[in-house]
């Protein structure tokens, strides 16, 4: 039997306080997942406050979706069930700083641009460029693993992360892992958290390792030409010594979207590969260097790109998932994970099949790490979007690798799950879901295997 409204304001109210509980449609609009509203949200203030709110919450069966800048909700099914909206925004304390360790622990709704700003007067940062990172929480990064093309050189938030704390629908606040970088060992159970979106605790606090700013940073731009000199290039620059922050290949449409115009001397034509270099005056001077040796036995030209014009387009490059769809409500973005000796096979696969539906494709790839995101517009809506999904995901899925959804318009959820096909691991992960969220009611639905 469904729980009443009033009990369910009075509960929640008796832990957070009457101003922190929200109802109703105007003060819920913003936090829609798949079409779906919540009956109402609650802002806790403190780490104990969120583990008893889900604990309320699972008492009463009430199904709940951990939320902090909203950047992240487009990705997953459409959830089973969808009655609370956790908003850790209220959570934003430091709760430590020592910039001489290069660790900082903070709550998890502290944006990545406020946490970067702590960070920049000491000439540290945390160096990723997740999706949406201006307003998305460092819970959320942490919670979906997300990063961009710097994970090139310095990896994902299962890197950096040292400790984290875990609201759990017990009503209890776990502790996983430390403060410290090496403070390794054992098995640390707060990595099961990263990656999991929310669907097994709710992450509440994080501990980062930092790094120092690099001294000087320039971006690099190679006309390819076709995919088939792309690939020569990416392998060609993977088996150099050099070392980049980022390398991307953007296909002719991403580069016209994206690249600084103003800069450089025409827009693009054909596929690029972008590289940023970081470092010191001379590892940016050998850089550049052994770019045009490269290019040269390949027959591309290196352009370097102008530092404001390089900042903007790499803050779109990082941001391009969410930025595609809401430009083009209608479309579709895939994230596509594979090996990477077969990004430019697979591209060329895409845009073939593509084109034979009549659907435009732009895409991103990090070429050195084998991630592409592509973005989908089709005129004739969601009719050829399916089976063309479908088609792409069972090639890649024989290339080694996985096909995920990471916006859709509701009607085309409805048809395909936006993972995939789960893996061999899902009865592990099913036995982890009824171990830590036994009745079944964080995010329910929304991730692999129906979890």
């Amino acid at each position: 039997m469904a729980i009443a409204a009033d009990v369910v304001r009075a509960g929640f109210a008796g832990i957070v306080g009457e101003s922190q509980v929200l109802y109703g449609e105007p003060a819920c609009a913003g936090l829609r997942v798949d079409g779906r509203l919540p009956r109402c949200v609650v802002y806790p203030t403190s780490a104990e406050q969120a583990a008893q709110v889900l604990k309320f919450a699972a008492e009463n069966g009430l199904a709940v979706i951990a939320i902090g800048g909203g950047s992240k909700l487009g990705i997953g099914n459409p959830p089973q069930k969808y009655d609370v909206a956790l908003c850790l925004r209220d959570m934003k304390k430091t709760l430590h700083y020592e910039p001489a360790d290069l660790t900082a622990g903070v709550e998890a709704g502290t944006t990545f641009q406020e946490f970067q700003d702590l960070l920049r007067r000491d000439g540290l940062w945390l160096p990723l460029d997740p999706p949406g990172r201006e307003r998305a929480t460092l819970g959320g990064i942490v919670a979906a693993n997300a990063s961009g093309p710097l994970r090139q050189l310095y990896g994902t938030p299962r890197d950096m992360v040292l400790g984290m704390r875990i609201a759990t629908t017990e009503g209890k606040v776990v502790k996983t892992g430390g403060r410290v970088v090496k403070n390794v060992a054992g098995f640390d159970l707060g990595k099961l958290l990263i990656g999991s979106f929310g669907t097994l605790g709710v992450i509440v606090e994080v501990n980062l390792k930092l790094f120092p700013i690099p001294a000087e940073r320039e971006t690099f731009i190679l006309s390819a030409g076709t995919l088939g000199i792309a690939r020569d290039l990416r392998r060609r620059i993977l088996n150099s010594p050099l070392e980049p922050a980022r390398l991307v290949l953007l296909d002719a449409e991403a580069s016209n979207l994206i690249r600084p115009v103003a800069s450089l001397d025409s827009a693009a034509r054909e596929p690029e590969i972008w590289v940023e270099a970081s470092g010191s005056k001379a590892v940016i001077d050998r850089t550049r260097k052994d770019l045009e040796e490269l290019g040269r036995a390949v027959g591309a030209k290196v352009q370097l790109s102008d530092q404001e014009g390089s900042r903007a387009s790499w803050r779109l490059i990082a941001d391009f998932s969410n930025w595609f769809h809401v430009t083009s409500p209608e479309s579709l973005v895939l994230k596509g994970t594979m090996p990477t000796a077969h990004c430019e096979e697979f591209l060329s696969l895409a845009q073939q099949e593509a084109g034979n539906e009549k659907v435009k494709v732009t895409s991103i790839t990090q070429v050195g790490v084998g991630i592409m995101v592509l973005g989908l517009v089709g005129s004739n809506g969601a009719n050829p979007m399916v089976p063309l999904v479908t088609r792409l995901r069972k090639s890649l899925e024989k290339l080694g690798g996985a096909l995920t959804v990471i916006a859709a318009p509701v009607e085309f959820k409805e048809q395909v799950d936006a993972w995939g096909t789960p893996g061999s691991g899902l009865k592990m992960m099913q036995k982890l879901k009824a171990a830590w969220d036994p009745k079944g009611i964080l995010a329910p639905g929304r991730f692999v295997g129906g979890i």
